[in-house]
Order: C-alpha cells, then structure tokens, then sequence
C-alpha cells in the first residue's frame, strides 16, 4: 500500500472509531429511539454511515461486489432520490430490526471491504475513489455531530435526566465539555465592539484541502462598515432579557418567530429549567448543571437570537460578515474577536443560498447540498461538538428558523 493509500486508511479507522466510541455509552433501547422528526437514532447514524461508503465508494468502483442486503439499501439511505426509496426521516425510530448488532456487523463488513479496495484500486480509478472517500469521511463526520446532538435531545426527555457521559469521562478523547463550558468570557465585562472595514472582500472557500460544494466558488462580496461584538452572549445577558419580560413582549420579535413562542410556549432557550426557588439549571450532555451565567448561551433559535439583538439595539452578522472576521482569526491576523470557533454555531441574518457560480458534486452527491438551498439560515463558525476539521472559516451549516437543538449561540452586530 502507497504512502498515500495507507493514510487514507489511518484516517478512515480513526473516523469510524471515533462514531463507534461516541455510541458506545447508549444501550440498545437509547440507539433506537427516535425523539423527534427532525433528529435520528444513533443506529440509524451508525447505519447510515456505513451504507453512506457503500453506496457512493465500493458500489461505484468495485461494481462486482454484492450488495451486503437489500433492505438496507433502503432502511439508510437518507434523501438521496437518484439512489432509490427509502424509510421516511420521522419514521427512522421504527427501525426495530436490525439489531445494533446486526448494523455494527455491517459497520465491520464495510470497513473490511474499503480497506481491501483501498489496496485493489486500480491508478485510474484512485484520484477519484479518494475524493469519495474523503467525501465519506467528512460526511461522517457531520452524524458526528448530530449524534450528541440528537443524543442530548433525547436523553432530556428522560423524566430522570439521563446522562450520557461523565465529563471526566471525555477529557482525554475531546478537549471540550459537551455543554460549550469552554472559551468563557466574563458576564461581568461587557465585550468590546470590534469594527471592520467596508468595501470589496472575498468569500468562499481558499485552500487545497477538502471543502464541501456549497462552500464554492469563491467570490467578491461587498460589505459596508460593521463591527462585532468581541464574544459570543453569555447565559447571564440572556437572563437579563428574560427577566426584562423578553418572551412576553412581541415588540422585538419576528412575526413568524413571535407566532412560533406563543405555539410553543417557550419562556427560555432550550434545556433551560427553574427550579421552585427560581434557581436556574440547564441540561447538558454530562447531566443538569447549574446555569453558568458566564458560559455562551445555547441551544436558542435563530427567533431567538434576533429578539435577543434587537432588545440589545443591535442586529446579527450576515453571513460575509461573520466570514471575513473568521477568516482574520483563521489566518492569525487577529486575535481580538473571541469565541470564532469551538463554542457555539453562531446564528446568521442570510439566508443559505447558493453562492455565483455555484456548481454541486457531480454524481448521486449531487443531492449533498444544493436540494436545501431554501428557507434554511446560515450559521458560521462550530461547536464544542464539532468534530476537527470542520471549523472553518468558510464553512456554511443551515438550519431552519425554529430549529434549537443545535449547539446555536449568539454575537452581535452593528452597522457603522
């Protein structure tokens, strides 16, 4: 095996241990359940995943090679419309059958079938079988992220409060709590305005690694002046609107969001609780925990977040905006903006469009982004869960208005 070759296969173990690892404190029952439409069982992902390597690496290059069940093809394919019918998204938590074991059994055939291809593959073949795989890998990555998030959500509706890991139990695999404790910033200091030039800049993807195709291609933008917060909103400033009467008072929300609180009847980001002496706790992937009021707050709608800015006489970034910032901390051209990456996704007044000139994946991974380019919201930056790699400044995650589950936080933005 080529140098080449041979560190496609180190990566490719490490990301699939690292999905076996995040699965391995959830029995059975957690792996199956399905707590919401918009998330999905773990063995789904763990499924999913593998059928992902299948499908668009060994059943393209390696042809001859029988397809491990039929059935699957069907159970774990997700949106892929040009790869045949599949199980409905809000019905992937009646998935009984197979078994974990029967879906780690096929996490296992794959695996012993793209470390043979990996080695089989002719030359002509490889420049492209190695930009599936890598595509595979990175995909991966993504369920990463949607496991402990999906996870998290589920295991809140525990009526125990279920915990999925002890932190001490992570310190040596993640370098981050699960419940975005990391980059703290004082409640107590307000944050800096940080303010950036206007003109012409550039966005999009620059560099010769992997990108995905809606970070593509690059392009001019041009941008008035703005300035940002230094840091991200703590927990304590979006205490301070909800004590001010925030999710009472529909002076600063969007219709629709403001429609959305009232049907919902949200009165706090998600996972938040008051206990009967008025004591606040949030849940976290390591159990419920006193609300740190220094912590970024999370887990907030984009809804949220713009009734948050315009309480606090600002605006959230466009999607350029925050790009252009990120990419003056990527290049180590900054230091002064806190919090760009790592703690939460940060939420974006764009809406998730394709970029001029945008052309998707060729093949079935045509289907891989371009499909969502609508009624989606950008958010910029990662997450305490978010796996390595995928902090970037170019980097483009969407999610619908309503949605909160997400690792989701707040900066804000003023115009100049």
């Amino acid at each position: 095996m080529t140098l080449e070759r041979a560190s496609a296969w180190a990566k490719y173990r490490k990301v699939r241990a690292w999905t076996e690892y995040l699965a391995e404190p959830l029995s059975d029952e957690d792996q199956c359940v399905q707590a919401m439409a918009d998330a999905s069982p773990t063995k789904w992902h763990l499924g999913h995943t593998s059928w992902f390597f299948e499908t668009v690496v060994l059943r393209q290059f390696w042809p001859e090679l029988s397809v491990y069940d039929a059935q699957f093809l069907y159970l774990f394919n997700s949106y892929y419309e040009s790869l045949g019918p599949r199980q409905p998204r809000p019905q992937r938590g009646l998935i009984t059958r197979p078994s974990v074991a029967q879906v780690k059994a096929y996490r296992a055939h794959v695996d012993a079938h793209i470390q043979a291809f990996i080695q089989r593959c002719d030359l002509t073949d490889w420049v492209l079988a190695f930009q599936a795989i890598e595509l595979g890998l990175n995909h991966e990555q993504q369920h990463q992220e949607l496991i402990l998030t999906d996870v998290k959500y589920l295991l809140h509706q525990n009526p125990f409060g279920a915990v999925y890991r002890p932190q001490a139990g992570l310190v040596a695999l993640h370098p981050q709590p699960l419940h975005c404790a990391s980059h703290q910033a004082t409640q107590h200091a307000p944050p800096r305005w940080l303010p950036f030039a206007g003109g012409l800049h550039s966005m999009g993807y620059t560099g010769h690694g992997f990108c995905y195709d809606n970070e593509t291609p690059r392009h001019s933008v041009y941008l008035y002046p703005f300035e940002f917060a230094s840091r991200l909103i703590t927990c304590g400033e979006y205490l301070a609107f909800i004590e001010d009467g925030g999710y009472q008072n529909p002076a600063h929300w969007l219709s629709e969001g403001w429609s959305v609180v009232q049907a919902c009847q949200w009165l706090a980001p998600l996972y938040w609780k008051q206990d009967t002496h008025g004591c606040w706790h949030v849940f976290t992937l390591h159990g419920e925990l006193p609300l740190d009021l220094d912590q970024p707050v999370s887990h907030v709608s984009y809804f949220e977040a713009a009734a948050f800015a315009s309480w606090a006489n600002a605006r959230l970034p466009r999607e350029a905006e925050l790009e252009v910032a990120f990419s003056e901390v990527e290049g180590g051209r900054s230091s002064d903006l806190q919090q760009a990456f790592g703690a939460c996704w940060q939420w974006t007044s764009s809406s998730y469009d394709a970029y001029p000139g945008f052309k998707p994946f060729e093949g079935a991974v045509a289907e891989y982004n371009g499909k969502f380019m609508v009624g989606q919201l950008v958010l910029k930056g990662s997450s305490c869960v978010t796996p390595e790699g995928h902090s970037r400044a170019s980097y483009r995650n969407f999610f619908p208005p309503s949605a909160r589950w997400q690792f989701s936080g707040i900066r804000l933005a003023r115009d100049l």
